[in-house]
């Protein structure tokens, strides 16, 4: 299934992708200018005046999640191409493999699904690629240059030689001499040739590790200081701003306003139209099989090169090589099946394979697809097979993200992912004819070893973690009866309802209960592309006692084996309870909203020498609700009250969460068509009274986008903490 599920380690946030959005990509598509008084001036999107780029995945998960920001950075790189004539977004490559640990056809691939995804997302090509950790060899450098590509950005140390253009004396290259503020040539076989920029390297390293983003001021002060002739750039991952430091999207901002207004005659660029503006004069050769954040070449993701990030005592990185070597054995008949059964049925597997990247990014559709790629008259059981190759070398090429190196210990979440999608792609392989892989990935893994005695060997690992992952029939009608059933939504018999996860979909209709009690029905199963739609009977026995996963599932005929589950691996049952405990507490939390819409008119003034209510305790486990109705305006509330209201808040529980329903309440306001600004501002007025401190940003990003020039909005502008204009 194309879905994330929950990560312990991004606790509270589901999993990383949506806590890194939250903490750094959506502060920098509505990064806040501050005045002296703490009030907003104004709230920058920062992708508009800065290069930027993001992976293909990351996009698609926040297209569909973080739709928001997601547009931001679309915007960023519109305003960016009206403004200078070329877009700051730069490609990235698709999986963020490491480009000279590939092979040709993956080399390929990787570049053409990239560029794909590009154009169908900012609607041009790209004129940039932004290769995986820097990682660079001069193979991938010309078929950049074939795929279009105009340039990419390298550490200042990856270069090895330079010499002027049209002369041969070469000198040789070192972050200490070599001249970063301006393009290089790389010249390629066959008369090709690629422009190459270094990125400054101590600045770069002052923003990520040395806390300059710690102040606005001191930031834009080495910004300005450094400026002069040529390109100034720096090159930082994306959660520096915010994850790592926080508000440090608020730093780049000023910085960024600052060379916006052209304070101290800086000008504001982007890669592409400093190239269009600068060809290189000077020639560039560059250190093969080099990146920027392996001092030994590209070792961190094959072997035991002692980079790391903790360097804890007595910790190696044995295990990165029997990783890669298992990986690459999978991979190695993976592409020889997929050669030898595509050559029946693509016109040229090889072709097929670059073009599938049109296919994920929506430039192309199926039909278009199978008119040009696949070989006509095939029967549809040949269609289907034809299109699991294909996702088998997409989850294939899926297991080789450099993450699953980089890091400390193959116990970890990445090295486990890359494990996974190995596990997908070798169970479509069996669905079209390939021999069982299991083993011979497990004789590579087998030699490498967690650095927590706990965790065990390769072995340990894919038995404990990995193998429950692999998908089957029971498991895929269990998860889909299970979140039925966790988002109420399991039908009466008679009744049908649908599940839908990307690239899959399940149909369950309910019979009724067997002669045991348990339930029954039938599914319908449909993998988007790969294979048609099967349907199976199933059974749901579930004992006494109401835990879904105690129950099993049963497909088929009675004789068939009956699945725990509680087989289901623990990030999709985590998912699974996530949707029954946000249904459960929404629902609680409607209810209580109700109740205490006449509760809050019991709660009568103190007598005497009274300090707290009576039944105090009660009253507390109501206090948010009751905060929420007076907020609202739902109730007239004493003096007593409101002290009580006040007092139990400080440090109530449910603080965090109340406030966050407050800022939504307010953006549903804001977002009508004619929002009650007069309202809005009450609203304010009554959370402080209580002393509750809503959670604005997405209201403020609201009320700035929208409703800013609109002069009878000022009275909200001012509430929600704009300076006046």
């Amino acid at each position: 299934m194309d879905t994330i599920l929950p990560e312990g380690s991004a606790a509270p946030a589901t999993h990383w992708n949506e806590r890194i959005c939250e903490e750094s990509y959506a502060p920098l598509a509505w990064a806040r200018r501050l005045d002296g008084q703490g009030r907003i001036i104004e709230i920058m999107n920062c992708f508009e005046y800065m290069s930027f780029n993001f992976g293909p995945t990351l996009l698609t998960w926040m297209e569909r999640k973080a739709p928001d920001v997601y547009a931001r950075v679309l915007e960023g790189d519109r305003a960016s191409l009206a403004r200078l004539g070329h877009g700051n977004a730069i490609a990235q490559i698709y999986h963020h493999i490491i480009m000279p640990l590939a092979t040709d056809l993956e080399k390929r691939a990787e570049i053409a699904w990239a560029l794909a995804d590009f154009e169908s997302r900012f609607k041009r090509p790209a004129e940039g690629l932004w290769l995986s950790e820097a990682a660079v060899d001069m193979r991938t450098l010309d078929l950049l240059a074939q795929a279009g590509v105009r340039f990419t950005i390298l550490a200042p140390r990856q270069a090895r030689e330079v010499a002027d253009v049209g002369q041969l004396n070469w000198t040789q290259a070192h972050e200490g001499n070599l001249n970063i503020r301006e393009p290089y040539l790389v010249e390629l076989p066959e008369g090709r040739s690629i422009a190459v920029y270094f990125y400054d390297g101590p600045l770069s390293q002052a923003v990520a590790f040395e806390g300059l983003l710690r102040h606005g001021d001191a930031f834009w002060g080495r910004l300005s200081g450094m400026a002069g002739q040529g390109l100034l750039a720096l090159a930082t991952d994306g959660e520096t701003y915010g994850h790592h430091f926080r508000f440090g999207e608020m730093a780049l901002a000023f910085a960024l306003s600052q060379a916006r207004a052209g304070v101290e005659g800086v000008e504001l660029t982007n890669y592409a139209a400093y190239l269009a503006e600068n060809p290189p004069k000077r020639r560039a050769r560059i250190h093969e099989n080099s990146s920027w954040s392996c001092a030994h070449g590209v070792e961190r993701w094959r072997s035991d090169c002692g980079c790391a990030t903790e360097h804890k005592p007595g910790w190696n990185q044995r295990w990165r090589g029997p990783l890669r070597d298992g990986l690459n054995a999978v991979k190695t008949r993976i592409d020889n099946h997929f050669m030898h059964l595509g050559a029946q049925l693509f016109r040229s597997p090889e072709e097929a394979l670059i073009a599938y990247g049109r296919v994920l990014s929506g430039l192309d559709t199926d039909k278009e697809f199978s008119t040009a790629q696949l070989r006509p008259d095939l029967s549809p059981d040949q269609q289907h097979t034809a299109w699991k190759l294909l996702t088998m070398q997409k989850w294939a090429l899926s297991s080789f993200a450099s993450c699953a190196w980089f890091f400390d210990d193959l116990g970890r979440i990445e090295p486990l992912n890359a494990l996974t999608f190995a596990l997908r792609a070798m169970q479509l392989g069996r669905r079209t004819g390939l021999d069982d892989l299991e083993p011979l990935l497990l004789s590579y893994i087998g030699q490498a070893s967690s650095n927590d005695p706990a965790l065990g060997d390769g072995l340990d690992l894919w038995n404990h973690e990995v193998r429950h992952r692999r998908e089957t029939t029971e498991t895929i009608l269990a998860q889909a009866l299970i979140r039925l059933w966790a988002e109420g939504r399991l039908p009466l018999p008679g009744g049908s309802a649908e599940v839908p996860w990307p690239g899959l979909s399940v149909q369950v209709r309910v019979s009724g209960e067997d002669d045991q009690g348990h339930s029954t029905g039938t599914a319908c199963i449909t993998w988007t592309r790969e294979s048609g739609t099967d349907e199976h009977d199933w059974t749901w026995e579930l004992p006494n006692g109401g835990d879904p996963f105690a129950g099993c599932i049963r497909v088929g005929d009675t004789g068939t084996k009956c699945v725990p589950a509680a087989y289901i691996p623990w990030g999709k049952r985590q998912a699974l309870a996530l949707a029954w405990v946000r249904r459960v507490e929404a629902e609680t939390w409607q209810r209580q909203v109700e109740e205490s819409r006449l509760g809050a008119h019991l709660f009568l003034p103190f007598r005497e020498a009274q300090h707290t209510q009576t039944g105090d305790e009660c009253w507390d486990r109501l206090w948010s609700p009751l905060t929420w109705q007076w907020i609202m305006g739902e109730v007239t509330a004493s003096r007593d009250f409101l002290g009580f209201l006040l007092e139990r808040g400080r440090e109530h529980p449910e603080r965090h969460l109340l406030a966050r329903r407050v800022g939504h309440a307010l953006v549903d306001l804001l977002g009508r068509p004619k929002p009650d600004c007069q309202l809005v501002r009450r609203l304010l007025e009554r959370a402080a009274s209580v002393g509750l401190e809503p959670d604005l940003r997405k209201a403020q990003n609201l009320y700035w986008t929208r409703l800013r020039a609109n002069a009878s909005a000022l009275e909200a502008g001012l509430a929600l903490g704009f300076a006046p204009e």
